[in-house]
């Protein structure tokens, strides 16, 4: 299977597992187990609950996936101004 088959949903956070595995709501409301991918993990990014990210998956198990990008939130420079 090519690196190219692979499907990917937008998803949040819903619970942290051990051994790097996160439970993952996805927008299409299923729920999968996914961990994340070995450049996240070689650069210790982390994740936490709540956190909306990026999970691929591939067309043969759409049970588990892989997170491949989180994305957080950031202050603004106007929000940062007010506080």
């Amino acid at each position: 299977m090519a690196k190219d088959d692979v499907v990917v949903f937008e998803g949040t956070v819903v619970e942290k597992l051990p051994n790097t595995m996160f439970r993952v709501l996805l927008e299409n409301d299923h729920e999968i187990l996914a961990t994340v991918c070995g450049k996240m993990r070689k650069a210790r990014i982390w994740v936490n609950v709540g956190e909306h990210v990026r999970v691929e998956m591939t067309p043969y198990d759409l049970a588990k996936g892989r997170i491949t990008f989180v994305e957080r939130k950031r202050a603004t420079a106007t929000e940062q101004q007010n506080q």
